[in-house]
């Protein structure tokens, strides 16, 4: 699948998003990709993740035994992700602001664990979840999100797969253009911002 289609799927969806977005990680931005109006419709959920199953296949190396997503944006997507590679999936939970394993989750001491997202932004979602897998003993070999809007450049400490790579600017409140500055925010995401 390339760039067009993934997009084309955002935009038949409505998820493709234009206006004043306040993210999870604090940051503004004029564009926001709504992952889970994409994934609300099974099948092109399965498309989205059959393409991305393929592309971690060729790109990780070795065999993944268990995919592991962070709760509540990467829910869906590591379900479908773990279906595409024959294998469980299971999720991390944010509670007082600390990512741990719940609801008698457990990652075998040495497995080989795929952490999945649905955006990754600045990685820090992506890095925390990757922290309670090792801190749970599970060996990251990857990870993988259907969308990586910071140009390639957020650096999760392991191989990161994406099925759509955008260069999406994201500014501090300080550095907000005058455009944004003009319009309210709005928080479409799951994660309330740490104050």
């Amino acid at each position: 699948m390339d760039r067009e289609e993934v997009l084309n799927h955002f935009r038949e969806a409505g998820a493709l998003l234009e206006g004043h977005f306040l993210l999870s990680s604090g940051l503004h931005s004029a564009v926001y990709l709504q992952c889970a109006k994409v994934l609300q419709n099974p099948e092109r959920a399965t498309l989205l993740c059959v393409a991305l199953a393929e592309q971690v296949r060729k790109e990780i190396p070795g065999e993944v035994e268990l995919v592991v997503a962070p709760a509540m944006g990467g829910v869906v997507v590591g379900y479908e992700m773990a279906r595409q590679l024959g294998i469980d999936g299971l999720f991390t939970e944010r509670v007082r602001g600390e990512v741990i394993l719940r609801r008698g989750f457990e990652i075998p001491k040495g497995t080989k664990v795929l952490m999945v997202e649905d955006v990754v932004t600045t990685g820090l979602s992506s890095k925390e979840c990757i922290e309670c897998i090792r801190a749970a003993g599970g060996d990251v070999i990857g990870g993988a999100s259907l969308v990586n809007r910071s140009g390639g450049r957020a650096d999760i400490g392991v191989p990161l797969v994406s099925l759509l790579t955008l260069d999406v600017a994201a500014y501090t409140e300080a550095d907000l253009p005058e455009e944004l500055k003009a319009i309210p925010a709005v928080k479409p995401g799951s994660r309330n911002l740490k104050k």
